[in-house]
């Protein structure tokens, strides 16, 4: 199957995120997604968090009680290859929606709930290449379902 959204999650604030059958997606993200620390997360650099199931599904498998939305992602992605979704890249989500990679995340503390001992820098960019979670500011907007297309856009 080709890359396609799996997940699109929001909370009102903080963690896990739950899931969308419909996302508005705004200059600052989904419609009505709010963070507790604003200071960290969120803003048009930081709108959408984005991360694969894969990853989750690898980190699950290690025994972190990790889920779809749980770490505070927005997007989760199913079959598209997370190695090339690095700060630079565009996304093209649907036929509307563009996004650009703007950093890898730091790892937060309301995550240590969903990891064995702790240990939310499992998914630490610098200690885990790889499996990190990323943010992306949006360059086009609109309306996104789960099962809508994903494709890498040259950076």
């Amino acid at each position: 199957m080709a890359a396609h959204i799996l997940q699109l999650s929001r909370s009102r604030g903080g963690v896990p995120k739950l899931p969308l059958l419909e996302a508005v997606i705004t200059p600052l993200g989904i419609e009505g997604d709010g963070h507790d620390d604003s200071e960290h997360h969120g803003g048009p650099e930081r709108a959408l968090c984005l991360f694969a199931v894969e990853r989750i599904a690898a980190i699950a498998a290690e025994g972190h009680a990790i889920t779809p939305g749980a770490t505070g992602e927005n997007i989760t992605t199913e079959g598209l290859d997370w190695d090339l979704v690095v700060p630079g890249v565009r996304l093209r989500f649907g036929s509307d929606v563009l996004v650009e990679v703007t950093r890898y995340t730091t790892p937060c503390k309301t995550n240590q709930r969903w990891f064995t001992g702790g240990n939310f820098n499992r998914m630490h960019q610098d200690l885990h290449p790889g499996f990190s979670r990323v943010y992306a500011r949006v360059l086009e907007t609109g309306i996104l379902r789960p099962g809508d297309a994903v494709e890498i856009i040259a950076g």
